[in-house]
């Protein structure tokens, strides 16, 4: 399916202990500074949304990163999703009340399907993304949990169908084989995804270069791109990168 609407840039900061980390296949990790100040730079540099995943979601972490929600919502005025550790409704309403727009859930949705369902009942299916990491293995597309240390018997097409069945607002599709390799995003399996489903999908997983941007949109079919490193170190500003997909061809907001 084809969305006429304006591509979204969206810089995705994944929160351990109150800082921002960032690593490759989901292992080494490296800090990349305050979360807080990091959005609001991006927000400022006009990233149409963000991304905050709290990869140490224990007891401990969950306070610490719901203070940052807080904060993150005063300082910045774009769209944010929240992901990490959401388990149940009552985590749901605690970041939403704290700030967030969107809640983004993976392994518990895995788990027990039928929180999607709960989520988009009670708060919209606006406010529902549901993040899959997958990995190409030798007999397909499988997904992965647990941080994408365990892999489960679901294949990616078929839980990204029900996951849109049970109410959805996006999927956020990372492909663990692309991640922070820099080489490209999975512009294929993006865009059989595209293709089957109604709803917007958002690449995650591979971006190095301006032109990766550009492919994922167009090859990749996706609504959106998200990325980590290549901005959270300066390789490319995001006002650039604006400039170079539109000088392409591809609407992107302002």
């Amino acid at each position: 399916m084809t969305h006429s609407l304006a591509k979204r840039i969206i810089p995705c900061l994944d929160v351990k202990d109150g800082q921002t980390v960032k690593g490759t296949n989901f292992i080494h990790l490296r800090q990349a500074g305050d979360p807080v100040e990091l959005g609001k730079a991006y927000s400022d540099a006009g990233a149409d949304e963000l991304v905050f995943l709290d990869i140490t979601a224990s007891h401990e972490g969950r306070k610490t990163f719901t203070d940052m929600v807080t904060q993150v919502a005063r300082e910045i005025n774009i769209p944010f999703t929240v992901g990490g550790g959401i388990n149940e409704l009552s985590d749901v309403e605690r970041l939403l009340y704290a700030g967030a727009d969107k809640v983004s859930v993976n392994s518990a949705a895995i788990r027990r399907p039928a929180l999607i369902d709960e989520i988009t009942r009670r708060f919209g299916s606006q406010v529902c993304v549901v993040a899959i990491d997958a990995r190409l293995d030798d007999d397909g597309w499988h997904c992965y949990v647990k941080g994408g240390r365990e892999r489960v018997e679901l294949r990616l097409m078929d839980w990204a169908h029900e996951a849109q069945e049970r109410g959805a607002g996006e999927i956020l599709f990372t492909s663990m084989n692309h991640d922070g390799v820099k080489e490209g995003y999975a512009n294929e399996t993006l865009a059989m995804l595209s293709d089957r489903l109604s709803i917007p999908i958002i690449a995650s997983g591979g971006a190095g270069k301006k032109e990766h941007f550009r492919d994922v949109f167009t090859l990749g079919k996706a609504d959106a791109a998200l990325a980590a490193s290549v901005f959270h170190f300066g390789e490319i500003p995001i006002p650039q990168l604006k400039r170079y997909l539109r000088s392409e061809g591809i609407n992107v907001r302002e």
